[in-house]
């Protein structure tokens, strides 16, 4: 598995905690089991977990970039995808800040609206120019 598939992972099982709040091992463990890591089965837990335990970090820190939008009213999708995203840009240094950009474009483009894109790259590009 590339890390762009194991991104997209990590985004399905986000967008699923911002629903539950909970973390769900059963089927984290069925999206790993499901393919060939090659060793993006660390990658994926890292960001699963790491977005659920800095959750409201990284929920207040979007919604402060956010001028005009509280989280609960951006699109749930965006919101996962924003959350990924922030989460590497705070916490995985070893990504560069135009590689999150780019792949969150990219997940935006395939499950979201088209105006959504250009949502999630202004919103990641702000939390950049603050770095």
């Amino acid at each position: 598995m590339s890390r762009k598939e194991a991104r997209d992972r990590a985004f399905k099982l986000i967008f699923e905690y911002v629903f539950t709040k909970e973390i769900d091992d059963e089927l984290m463990n069925e999206y790993i089991s499901e393919s060939n890591l090659s060793g993006e089965e660390e990658y994926i837990k890292d960001v699963y977990f790491g977005v659920a335990s800095k959750f409201d970090y990284l929920s207040n820190k979007i919604e402060k970039l956010s001028i005009g939008f509280k989280t609960h009213r951006i699109f749930k999708v965006d919101y996962a995808i924003l959350l990924l995203s922030a989460y590497e840009i705070e916490f995985k240094k070893e990504i560069p800040f135009k590689v999150s950009i780019n792949e969150a474009c990219e997940l935006a483009k395939i499950y979201s609206t088209e105006k959504s894109v250009g949502f999630v790259n202004g919103i990641l590009a702000k939390m950049v120019e603050g770095k």
